[in-house]
């Protein structure tokens, strides 16, 4: 079979038309430890808030489905765009265990690739639900599936839809991902099913991450040619010297013209710790929508308003809404980790 970019798909940028945003519904208790009850009626807040922008849908195991509905209803998510199908999971994080979708140039046909998803290099000892939820997908969207012949998880790539792709060494060349596969066997399965023609990649990802450094919390375009990436003011934080040389990777990349990137930094919130570890919060988890950006906040008035701004600078004439994930983050993961984009 022809490869997806070989008949023409590449993956669009997220800032480009959406159909509607995936989700799985949460339900596995030991995702938030102790801490598991306020978390349903939170991803039915980001329902809700999604909602009024575009269509949601939601993976939720026949069984969940009438309490999620009844918490979406008293959010106020505009049902009417809620569909939910009835895709059993093994946990929350859609970003990572849906099909990452791509385009046709010409014709706009929308398929959806379908990677291999093993918990993080087998960190969690459930994963066959959710690897099989692109194949769920499949036959309810009736879009064509193209399986793709490695581990890949969505938070580990960003792309600027123009044939760039933003990824991270601590990720994609571990070893508990595909390791006998090379760093060039691994470009060019990137190439063959996304459809970009460079891959750009940074170093390690945020201490707290346990996904081993995926790129949605450090680093993401904003547009073609521009880019948005965390830094650490305080060098004697853990996270300062990764973000500090990724910042210094990204300054000497050019666009396809030979010119410098608009590059922004985003501030780190300051540290938040829970489940006896640090938490891997960061701003960079935002969520581009038709007309918005969701953004996660954690409490932190100052931080969190400097980051907003940025972002309102980055996405002009779309509403920037921070959502507060202060609960969401003890799953270790925010707003970007648990949705997926379906483009129009």
């Amino acid at each position: 079979m022809a490869s997806p970019a070989a008949l023409g798909f590449r993956m669009p940028a997220e800032w480009e038309p959406q159909a509607a945003v995936w989700f799985s519904w949460p339900h596995r208790l030991k995702t938030w430890p102790r801490h598991f009850r306020p978390i349903p009626a939170k991803f039915a807040e980001i329902v809700a808030t999604v909602s009024r922008f575009e269509d949601v849908r939601i993976n939720c195991a026949r069984s969940l489905q009438p309490r999620a509905r009844r918490l979406c209803e008293r959010a106020g998510a505009m049902m009417e765009r809620v569909r939910f199908l009835d895709h059993p999971t093994d946990d929350a994080w859609c970003r990572d265990h849906g099909p990452i979708f791509v385009k046709h140039a010409r014709t706009g046909e929308v398929a959806l690739t379908d990677w291999g998803f093993n918990a993080w290099g087998e960190k969690y000892p459930a994963w066959k639900r959710d690897d099989a939820i692109p194949r769920r997908i499949e036959k309810v969207v009736g879009l064509r599936r193209f399986p793709a012949p490695m581990i890949l998880e969505g938070g580990s790539i960003d792309v600027n839809g123009e044939g760039l792709l933003l990824t991270t060494e601590s990720c994609l060349l571990n070893p508990n991902r595909n390791p006998h596969l090379s760093r060039d066997q691994i470009e060019q399965a990137l190439r063959d099913h996304l459809g970009v023609r460079e891959i750009v990649w940074l170093g390690d990802g945020i201490a707290g991450d346990d996904t081993d450094g995926h790129v949605d919390d450090l680093t993401r375009f904003f547009k073609a040619d521009g880019i948005v990436t965390a830094v650490e003011s305080n060098p004697r934080d853990e996270n300062y010297r990764a973000l500090a040389e990724n910042l210094e990777r990204l300054k000497s990349l050019r666009t396809s013209k030979g010119r410098r990137f608009d590059l922004r930094v985003l501030p780190m919130p300051r540290a938040l710790h829970g489940r006896g570890q640090r938490l891997p919060a960061s701003y960079a988890n935002f969520l581009i929508l038709n007309g918005a950006v969701i953004v996660p906040v954690f409490g932190q008035p100052r931080r969190d308003s400097e980051a907003l701004e940025v972002l309102r600078d980055c996405f002009p004439g779309r509403e920037v809404i921070g959502i507060d994930c202060r609960d969401l983050v003890l799953g270790l993961g925010t707003l970007h980790c648990i949705s997926q984009q379906q483009p129009a």
